[in-house]
């Protein structure tokens, strides 16, 4: 591992431990030179290879992998295994039961809201309850490329509907059951659904989530929708001609089920990015690419072994949950851990209970899930109270993870011994971009099939050490077909701007040694007097101060200099914001990165608003930073009340 330091700071280099290395699918920096050498010059015999896992009911025909990623030339598109046919719920669930006769391994150890909950998964348990609902969707009159929202919290009955409209045919649109009635009404809408699965409810926490009296809310705009309902009603509206419930169907429903067997480039999902980079689009991925993908990136990855006990703490609601909890682990034959809770109720320790009681071996979290660098006095003792001696590889994604939480979580979660893969993904683009395996190859180099550039502003590339956004040159079986009913939106979002390249929208630096660290997204770039700064640069100096457990920053208009720096800092505990401590800061930035940087406004942010898989909605900072109330839609946060306290103690210079 190569984890950054200040610009004064040398890197820091961290080995994995020999006997990780050993059995690993890559034990060395020239075994994963060599894959992906192969890759990248010989794709067509690459994914071939990868392919041969897997069953197809027919071959592919032609070229392996086909596209066009120059605007100029015509229509943008990926074409992978033109030809072939299969199904992606047969690869995940038969196959390992017929093939690798994995009926009676666990599939999912489900872990409720309560510890008093919980639910052991078998994959023959799995791949009943799944034909039982592709049955019950039939029946409802879903047929192949129907599409079907899922309106669902982490519980199994939302794996199931997943697996059950892969295994007819159907197209699944998973909305996060955090959204309001309004983000799941433009979401259903736009994918032109023709079924909701919902539940009458969930509980956070103790907090009570009323899923059905939401989704109620949206139909009174279609009262035409159709409704399937799991959990018993505690005085939940119900209208007979619309609604019927789960339990009821899945009763009678026959437990056998034929896979309808699809072309590659059939639609398996779309899902909807989330709100921290404006108006979502529906992201379409298609079944052949998004299987393999899925598979190889979750198996090389974290290095996945047959004994392994693998807990992704993301919700299916996002993209990292449907790659890396549900199909990427069930395509390996995985046993994975499901939860349903959150990380401090009903103490600060569940995580680290779960862990201990379950022997997770790989821990795959977002940094800024886990509040406990925080209290690093309080959070170390709790933490230590639990066995986390089963642990072997640790995972960050979501967000970037500053030295100080990058150390933390190894020395303390990881006891000095796990590696730590950090990841960059995209909802487009499957996960993976790059990664920094557990093996010798240090972080920031690209993943299989991917060629990573950095072009200036002009569409130069540049060469060697340089700074400045990350574009790829060609596609990878993974990566997103369209945005769902509008192609238009699609190449002009993606391909427009540097004709010939997929650009990612976010920025990019290569350092001496050929490795790639991204800055962050480019809208998140600031232009200060004609200079170029990343706000994660600066978030990254910020963070550096003793006092300052996390920081987010944005831009703001200046009649100067066109924009400023707005900084908001949550302090640790015990912590006192202070015009003292500002000054620090500020004089702290100008010192690592220089005066251009130094901070316009430094804001104390108690809490910063932030989805539930950890992204900091920098969208919602920039409104404050501009006192602009107007915020948009809130219901993608783990905490509303965030914002209110932001407004309230927003700069009075700013104001």
């Amino acid at each position: 591992m190569v984890v950054p330091g200040s610009r004064e700071r040398a890197e820091e280099v961290f080995q994995p431990p020999e006997d990780l290395l050993k059995d690993a699918h890559v034990p060395d920096f020239n075994t994963y030179l060599r894959l992906y050498k192969k890759s990248t010059e010989e794709p067509e015999v690459f994914w071939t290879e990868v392919a041969e896992d897997f069953f197809w009911k027919n071959p592919p025909k032609g070229q392996i992998l086909q596209y066009n990623f120059d605007i100029t030339k015509g229509s943008i598109y990926v074409s992978f295994m033109e030809g072939a046919k299969t199904n992606v719920c047969y690869n995940v669930l038969d196959r390992n039961i017929l093939d690798k006769n994995l009926g009676e391994k666990v599939a999912f150890y489900w872990e409720g809201n309560s510890p008093d909950h919980q639910l052991t998964i078998t994959y023959n348990t799995l791949l009943v309850q799944v034909c039982k609902c592709a049955n019950v969707l039939r029946e409802m009159g879903v047929k192949k490329g129907d599409t079907v929202a899922i309106y669902l919290p982490m519980i199994p009955e939302l794996v199931y509907t997943m697996l059950a409209c892969a295994r007819i045919g159907a197209v699944h649109s998973v909305v996060f059951a955090g959204f309001s009635s309004e983000s799941l009404c433009e979401r259903v809408l736009d994918a032109q659904c023709s079924l909701l699965v919902t539940a009458d409810g969930v509980y956070r926490g103790e907090k009570l989530i009323n899923l059905k009296r939401i989704a109620d809310e949206y139909r009174i705009l279609d009262q035409r929708f159709h409704c399937c309902c799991i959990n018993d009603p505690f005085q939940t509206p119900w209208d007979d001609q619309l609604d019927v419930w789960w339990d009821d169907l899945m009763e009678s429903a026959s437990e056998l089920c034929e896979p309808e067997w699809v072309d590659a480039e059939d639609p398996l999902f779309i899902l909807y990015t989330s709100g921290s980079t404006g108006k979502p689009k529906g992201v379409l991925h298609t079944t052949a690419g998004y299987l393999l993908y899925a598979a190889l990136t979750f198996k090389y990855v974290f290095d996945h072994r047959h004994d392994d006990v693998y807990w992704c703490t993301a919700d299916v609601g996002w993209i990292t949950g449907h790659s890396y909890i549900t199909y990427g682990p069930l395509a390996n034959g995985a046993t994975g851990v499901f939860f349903e809770g959150v990380p401090v109720y009903p103490h600060v320790g569940r995580y680290w209970e779960i862990i201990e009681k379950y022997r997770v071996t790989k821990f795959y979290t977002a940094p800024t899930a886990i509040p406990l660098p925080i209290t690093p006095q309080k959070s170390c003792a709790c933490c230590r109270r639990y066995d986390l001696g089963s642990l072997r590889i640790l995972g960050t994604v979501g967000e970037p993870i500053n030295p100080e939480a990058w150390h933390w979580y190894r020395d303390v979660v990881g006891q000095t011994r796990c590696p730590v893969v950090d990841t960059f993904w995209q909802t487009e683009t499957v996960r993976l971009l790059r990664n920094s395996s557990p093996c010798p190859s240090r972080p920031t180099l690209p993943f299989f099939g991917v060629q990573p550039a950095i072009l200036n502003e002009d569409g130069e590339e540049l060469e060697g050490e340089a700074e400045g956004y990350l574009v790829f040159r060609q596609p990878w079986p993974g990566i997103m077909r369209t945005v769902y009913g509008n192609q238009e939106r699609f190449e002009n979002t993606y391909f427009k701007k540097f004709p010939g390249f997929y650009v990612t929208g976010d920025g990019c630096r290569r350092d001496q040694d050929g490795y790639y660290w991204i800055t962050g997204r480019i809208d998140d770039m600031l232009n200060v007097s004609g200079h170029l700064l990343s706000t994660a640069e600066v978030e990254s100096a910020l963070s550096d101060h003793p006092a300052v457990a996390e920081a987010a920053v944005v831009s703001r208009p200046h009649a100067v200099k066109g924009e400023c720096l707005y900084c908001f800092v949550t302090l640790k505990e015990g912590g006192e914001f202070s015009r003292t401590l500002t000054e620090e800061l500020r004089r702290q930035v100008r010192e690592k990165i220089g005066p251009i940087a130094t901070p316009d406004f430094i804001q104390n942010a108690p809490g910063l608003p932030k989805t539930r898989s950890g992204k900091i909605m920098r969208r919602i900072l920039r409104h404050i930073a501009r006192n602009d109330k107007e915020l948009g839609d809130l219901s993608t946060l783990a905490d509303p009340k965030v914002v209110e306290a932001l407004l309230s103690q927003r700069c009075e210079a700013a104001a």
